[in-house]
């Protein structure tokens, strides 16, 4: 650079280094739109490739390959102006503030490429695989981006303090201590935090499902996975916001990845259709067997069950196709009303409860006077004096 800036002043005497820095702020700004030009023909040659890799990489490149040609390009412009300063202690500050800028603005570049790269990618994966109709966990897949988003940030920051002079090791150091502190401090933070990980790893539901707890009064649609938090939306529509750390304590049911749903209903006839009951299961059992929404190859069962206090009870219990609980209302209901026909057909009923009084013929009611009832014993009775 000394050397480059003698030259310019033989050249142009006094006037040599502005005609330099004009020169070189023109020629960057020209590169770089050259720079970027060429990047973005890549990019669009690379889209009609079948390799998913080198269009992120190259659309990633774009915007950061002209930046990080006006960052080197201006760096030596103001390095020119700082060899121009007379006073030597004032000269170096500015040639190391200036290095120091330059290095920072590079690791910037980077840092932003490497977290465009991680976004296009992400992006990229999505549409790929949605395209194919294969079924992707988004949850998953944003959890993983943003751990990588945030290492690399963190990574970028330790060595542009490292890169302006600061010793990170103290950094480092003081961070441990302070963890500790910290980790005191916000517990319950940290364990919410844990428990968000836990749910992105071993994945019991995802956004979409929907959730219930035998343990707490939780049950819903899952609608964002957080780090600290869970929203549900309850079924009267109001959110519920649930703390991660809470999902490693209890138990939670998943229905929405059920693979059928059951019906088990327990049906009572009268005591008088007990010989008709056979021909009834018979016909029951055929038209199950015989329904396109019930899944014969699940357990399918028609048996009397118990001899009620006002009837006898029997119970069906098979399982839908369909695990939409909408749906599986509707196969229920042709169901029920299809057994109602079936014991109507046979001439049964089906039973409610009932109370039947036996009264002895011995016993007779007599009118002695009027408004007066009176019970009369049979004198042929048995044990009559």
């Amino acid at each position: 650079m000394e050397q480059l800036n003698k030259l310019w002043n033989a050249i142009g005497g006094d006037f040599g280094w502005m005609i330099q820095i004009f020169v070189l702020v023109t020629v960057t700004f020209i590169v770089g739109a050259v720079v970027r030009h060429i990047v973005a023909g890549l990019a669009e040659r690379a889209q009609k490739t079948r390799n998913r890799l080198d269009d992120v990489l190259f659309g990633s490149l774009v915007g950061p390959s002209r930046v990080l040609v006006w960052i080197v390009g201006l760096s030596f412009a103001a390095q020119i102006i700082g060899l121009r300063t007379e006073e030597e202690d004032t000269q170096n500050i500015i040639l190391n503030v200036v290095g120091a800028i330059r290095n920072v603005g590079i690791i910037s570049v980077v840092t932003w490429f490497v977290l465009r790269f991680i976004n296009n990618y992400e992006a990229s994966y999505i549409a790929a695989k949605s395209s194919a109709g294969e079924k992707i966990d988004k949850t998953l897949v944003n959890a993983v981006r943003n751990v990588l988003r945030a290492a690399v940030i963190v990574t970028a920051g330790l060595i542009a303090l490292q890169t302006m002079g600061i010793n990170i090791n103290g950094l480092l150091a003081f961070g441990g201590v302070g963890g500790i502190t910290v980790g005191f401090a916000a517990k319950e933070l940290i364990a919410n935090m844990f428990g968000g990980l836990t749910i992105y790893i071993d994945k019991p539901f995802g956004v979409g499902d929907w959730i219930r707890s035998p343990d707490r009064e939780i049950e819903g649609t899952v609608e964002e996975i957080g780090l600290r938090v869970t929203v549900i939306r309850t079924f009267d529509k109001r959110p519920l916001y649930v703390p991660n750390a809470v999902f490693t304590t209890i138990a939670v049911e998943n229905p929405s990845r059920m693979s059928h749903r059951r019906i088990r209903e327990t049906i009572g006839v009268r005591y008088d259709d007990i010989a008709r009951i056979p021909k009834i299961l018979q016909d029951i059992r055929k038209y199950l067997n015989e329904s396109p929404e019930i899944d014969q190859s699940q357990t399918l069962m028609v048996n009397v069950d118990e001899f009620g206090a006002s009837s006898v009870d029997f119970f069906i219990y098979t399982f839908t196709r369909t695990t939409v609980w909408t749906e599986f209302h509707t196969v229920k209901e042709k169901v029920m009303l299809a057994i109602s026909d079936i014991i109507a057909q046979h001439g049964g009923e089906i039973a409610f409860p009932t109370t039947t009084v036996h009264v002895p013929e011995a016993i007779a009611l007599i009118d002695s006077a009027p408004g007066k009832a009176n019970l009369k014993q049979d004198a042929s009775a048995p044990g009559a004096d």
